[in-house]
């Protein structure tokens, strides 16, 4: 309801509080929306998520069932470093190496396995170091120039032979180390965790 005062045209108290009230009215209706997508989308994101999805979309492709590798050392009475082939003898469930003259030279039991797990490496590549070698202005920046490599790290002891270490194995890339750890953790019953596998220690019953 309006008056008027002087030429002007007024609001009476009476609008205004109505006015005010429809307004409070619109705000809180406003208000119960927002609170309510709020909760919905909390709801949302806290359910769980099946984890089946994320399981497979990680898993990595089986290994072959031989693969050129370098051994890098670990291994009791084997000292140098050699080229080879690493091969899965699923007949006597074990991990064999084979030189490059392709005789075996060691392997290990499935059964034997501690832990298997991948490590890289950055050193200066075989480009760099050539470069750095040139007796030229600069040469030394060829000590930057790195690549990554590769490495399967595998921990075992062996109680039939009283033999235990660490063996240090080379592969060509990661992508291939990824399978190769898979594949062996699944074989040698490992239990995973994160990029690498272990075998828990069994529990002990007091008698």
């Amino acid at each position: 309801m309006t008056t008027k005062c002087c030429g002007r045209a007024s609001i009476s108290p009476k609008a205004i509080k109505k006015l005010m009230l429809g307004m409070r009215k619109e705000m809180y209706k406003a208000l119960m929306v927002l609170v309510a997508g709020v909760v919905v989308a909390i709801n949302g994101y806290s359910q769980v998520r099946p984890v089946e999805s994320d399981a497979a979309s990680s898993r990595k492709p089986a290994a072959p069932s031989s693969f050129a590798a370098k051994y890098e050392g670990g291994m009791f009475g084997f000292n140098e470093r050699e080229v080879g082939t690493l091969k899965f003898d699923e007949e006597n469930k074990r991990l064999v190496f084979f030189g490059k003259d392709q005789k075996e030279k060691f392997s290990f039991a499935y059964d034997a396995m501690q832990v298997i797990y991948p490590q890289s490496k950055s050193v200066t590549s075989t480009t760099g170091n050539v470069v750095r070698n040139i007796p030229l202005p600069g040469a030394i920046l060829g000590g930057f120039i790195k690549e990554k490599r590769q490495y399967l790290v595998l921990h075992f002891d062996d109680p039939d032979f009283e033999i235990k270490g660490v063996v240090n194995f080379k592969l060509d890339n990661r992508e291939l180390l990824d399978s190769v750890i898979q594949t062996l953790g699944e074989k040698a019953k490992l239990k995973q965790r994160g990029d690498a596998y272990y075998r828990p220690r069994s529990s002990r019953t007091e008698i």
